[in-house]
């Protein structure tokens, strides 16, 4: 429950929709025009823009964050949800301004004008007429938007989708310049918005000016985990701190597959071990030379290794065939006992559901380890978020302050009045304290759970579920334990504008097909590298990489 299970909920529908969330950097596609005009950021003009962090230290969590370094940091942890919901706002934040807001939703919009909407009206202090929008759609939806020169007075612009928003050209020309408002000792203004890390305000940032407010932000961000059943191998005596190698996770295979019971030791974990192996996430830099993922043997180790396990026997059949959809439902019935999988999978709802499936269900995760069995782990970070709001470019100044200090509401702590307010409406009302919990009455069910508000502004993520507090102690630890493999991607954080043949390149539609059909047994190595090949030559990599050494690397460096 709370804020990380949200997000989590919240990426995951998001993935199925957009495919992957990206790890890396956060790009804009142009056709080229005047709106190409906002870029990358300059070390001096990034460092002025960037707000002042202040942390909170109102409510102090079960589990502390530990440090890793610069930006990176593990999320707290919450072992029952704070008892005394300390209110971090004085007064009502807004002056009765009226305005519109578009955020995306993957679920059942709930009706305009509702007992949640005018709570938060009066809460507020503002008329916000919340028009949430259709996820599956709203790639599509927003560039008609922005074409007429239309965006409400505050929009979600989520960042995976940068290229189809262009966002690099909305910059200024449609989205409204939020450096003189925040940037430095102004942020102090709105304590609970001083609070997000810098590295959440860089994704909003630029042409060395800052425009958007982060939402669901955090410090501890990759492209996902390898997952096994903790209750299965700990009641076979496997140990999986033992795992310290490609090859110690292969030989799992032959131990824990029989398929004539129908089991089988793998789903899919291609996206979340290759990184193993060495290979990068996207670029990576060797003797000054930018260097694309596609080039670097590492990758095709990695892929090789993918291959074995597909041909191997101890793949299951519906993970071959591409069968993803199932997957968790196969993890839960004990028919596969490793599957890579988010970040977000680790919450109550799948304690809750697997436990429905196997009253000793436990989950648990592979420590980060280098595919040689020698080699210190490394991981790469993803983005610091993935969820950018942004402000009409043609509100007054004092109607962008009015709404800053409604963001500023909006992203009181973890367990704060006002968060109870924002995801659980009114006590009463909207929900009941159940053994210390805020449990939605029906009237809460239809009107809050539809996630609105926390699409424009959010507290940093924590992790928390109350009634399962095996499952916060459980991920707290596994982060905290791996916390020193992470390491910053080139270009991480960073945003520039790119062109639209360089985009579609960057893509690679179609090396990522005979990829996909690779780790899947289908095509061979070779086929993988040939279709690289031909990318280069004639699908735009080279170019792509070309344009990126000269744009961004030799101007801006590497954002590491």
């Amino acid at each position: 429950m709370g804020i990380e299970i949200n997000r989590r909920n919240f990426l995951t529908a998001a993935a199925s929709v957009a495919g992957a969330i990206a790890a890396g950097p956060l790009l804009s596609a142009c056709g080229g025009g005047p709106q190409q005009r906002a870029g990358t950021n300059t070390d001096a003009g990034l460092k002025a823009a960037l707000p002042a962090h202040v942390p909170h230290t109102a409510i102090k969590p079960d589990i502390p964050s530990v440090i890793g370094g610069p930006d990176t940091f593990t999320d707290p942890g919450f072992l029952s949800y704070p008892a005394n919901r300390v209110a971090t706002v004085s007064g009502v934040p807004g002056k009765g301004g009226k305005y519109s807001a578009v955020t995306p939703l993957w679920g059942t919009v709930p009706p305009a004008g509702n007992s949640f909407y005018q709570a938060m009206h009066k809460a507020l202090g503002v008329e916000l007429t919340m028009r949430p929008a259709d996820g599956n759609n709203y790639a599509t939806m927003v560039p008609t938007m922005t074409a007429a020169k239309k965006l409400p007075d505050w929009i979600q612009l989520p960042a995976w989708w940068n290229p189809n928003f262009n966002v690099g050209g909305l910059a200024g020309t449609q989205l409204a310049d939020l450096t003189p408002y925040l940037s430095g000792d102004n942020i102090k203004k709105y304590p609970n918005l001083a609070a997000l890390s810098p590295g959440a305000w860089r994704t909003g940032v630029w042409g060395d000016k800052l425009y958007g407010i982060p939402s669901f932000s955090t410090g501890f961000q990759v492209a996902g985990l390898i997952y096994y059943r903790r209750d299965v191998f700990e009641a076979r005596g496997i140990r999986a701190d033992e795992v310290k190698s490609a090859e110690d996770l292969m030989s799992l295979g032959k131990e824990l597959t029989d398929a004539k019971r129908g089991v089988w030791a793998f789903d899919d974990v291609w996206t979340y071990i290759y990184t193993s192996f060495g290979a990068p996430l996207k670029w990576r830099v060797d003797n000054g030379k930018l260097v694309h993922a596609y080039e670097t043997p590492e990758y095709l180790e990695a892929l090789n290794w993918n291959h074995r396990l597909a041909t191997s026997g101890y793949l299951h059949p519906d993970a071959l065939a591409g069968n993803n959809v199932d997957a968790v439902t196969r993890f839960y019935a004990g028919k596969t006992l490793i599957q890579g999988g988010g970040q977000g999978a680790w919450n109550l709802t799948d304690h809750q559901a697997g436990g429905a499936a196997n009253r000793d269900y436990r989950r648990g995760a592979f420590n980060f380890f280098a595919a040689d069995g020698k080699s210190k782990p490394v991981v790469y970070q993803g983005p610091s978020t993935n969820l950018v709001s942004y402000l009409n470019i043609n509100l007054k100044p004092e109607q962008i302050e009015e709404l800053l200090a409604v963001a500023n509401y909006l992203a009181a702590p973890y367990g704060s009045a006002e968060y109870t307010m924002v995801n659980f409406g009114v006590e009463g009302t909207h929900h009941t304290m159940a053994n210390g919990v805020p449990t939605f009455t029906d009237e809460g069910k239809k009107m809050v759970q539809a996630q609105t508000y926390p699409f424009l502004a959010t507290p940093a993520s924590v992790i928390s579920n109350p009634g399962g507090e095996v499952v916060t102690r459980d991920y707290t630890s596994w982060q905290a334990a791996n916390m020193q493999a992470l390491a910053k991607p080139v270009f991480w954080n960073m945003n520039f504008s790119m062109p639209q043949a360089q985009a579609s390149a960057l893509a690679a539609q179609s090396v990522e097909d005979t990829v996909k059909d690779c780790y899947h047994g289908k095509k061979k190595v070779a086929d993988v590298q040939a279709a690289i090949a031909s990318w280069k030559s004639t699908g735009g990599g080279d170019r792509l990489t070309q344009w990126m050494t000269e744009n961004v690397l030799q101007k801006f460096g590497t954002g590491q």
